[in-house]
């Protein structure tokens, strides 16, 4: 996939654990571990939104474009 996930970078930036993380957006461990490691297809935005908001963070801060050529 040409999408890759840098949410455990920006956790660490924070100094936010998964378990702390999930409390404040309101989603499960599972869910949050699954996003942090990259094994999701999509993401809802009200779900992006919240983590935004808990980490003081831009969408492109979590999220960055390789292109597979």
């Amino acid at each position: 996939m040409s999408i890759i996930l840098r949410l455990d970078r920006v956790m660490a930036d924070r100094k936010i654990s998964l378990n702390e993380l999930a409390e404040k957006v309101g989603i499960s461990n599972v869910n949050l571990s699954n996003l942090k490691t990259g094994k999701v297809k999509a993401i809802r935005f009200s779900t992006l939104n919240a983590i935004c908001e808990v980490l003081d963070c831009q969408p492109g801060d979590i999220l960055e474009y390789k292109s597979e050529e």
